[in-house]
């Protein structure tokens, strides 16, 4: 799977942009910076633009491709994030540790995402949010992007049974007009969710 990710980004332009994802903007923008980790990052555009905004970024994903384009793009924008290379399968996060978890269509197969999930909510401080926008089920009616494949989509159901333990602040299923690249673009149905763990 790394090797796929790696020749996907290894051409010069930016696959997904270099701007954020709007979900996320608007949310982060909203609040006092602090520790924020990024899942499944690719080439970095979401913690870069959290950077810009005083946010400690974290990053982690397996492509070492998407790694060195976040890194350019971080220097392109004069800030530093702090981008790891791991498997979330096997990498474990820490306890107590970010002000905010932010899983951008971090697209994870259902036999371990839970897994994954619970992981996250334990990393977040008291009052830390987790910040998710994934592709819904009916993602499959569309060619907006996202996987093909119904276990590697989300659900209203699948983000009350993973966070439960937070505090909803946020929970919908929405059509919207994607426009972040020509990989996403177009309408899309997506899952958005705020939780804030107390």
């Amino acid at each position: 799977m790394s090797q796929f990710w790696n020749e996907r980004f290894s051409k010069s332009e930016y696959v997904y942009g270099k701007e954020p994802n709007e979900f996320l903007k608007q949310e982060i923008e909203n609040l006092t910076p602090g520790k924020i980790l990024f899942l499944c990052e690719a080439e970095g555009r979401n913690a870069v633009y959290a950077a810009t905004l005083g946010w400690i970024a974290e990053a982690i994903d397996f492509s070492e491709e998407g790694k060195r384009k976040a890194e350019l793009l971080a220097t392109e924008k004069k800030v530093s994030i702090n981008y790891k290379i791991a498997d979330l399968q096997e990498h474990q996060l820490p306890i107590d540790n970010y002000d905010a978890v932010a899983l951008i269509y971090s697209h994870l197969h259902e036999d371990f995402r839970s897994s994954v999930f619970e992981q996250a909510v334990k990393s977040l401080k008291q009052n830390g949010r987790i910040i998710l926008e994934l592709y819904d089920q009916d993602q499959v009616n569309f060619n907006s992007g996202g996987p093909r494949e119904k276990e590697m989509l989300y659900s209203l159901e699948s983000a009350v049974n993973d966070f439960i333990i937070l505090e909803f602040e946020k929970l919908s299923k929405d059509i919207i007009d994607l426009n972040e690249s020509p990989v996403h673009k177009g309408p899309a149905s997506v899952i958005r969710f705020v939780g804030i763990k107390k």
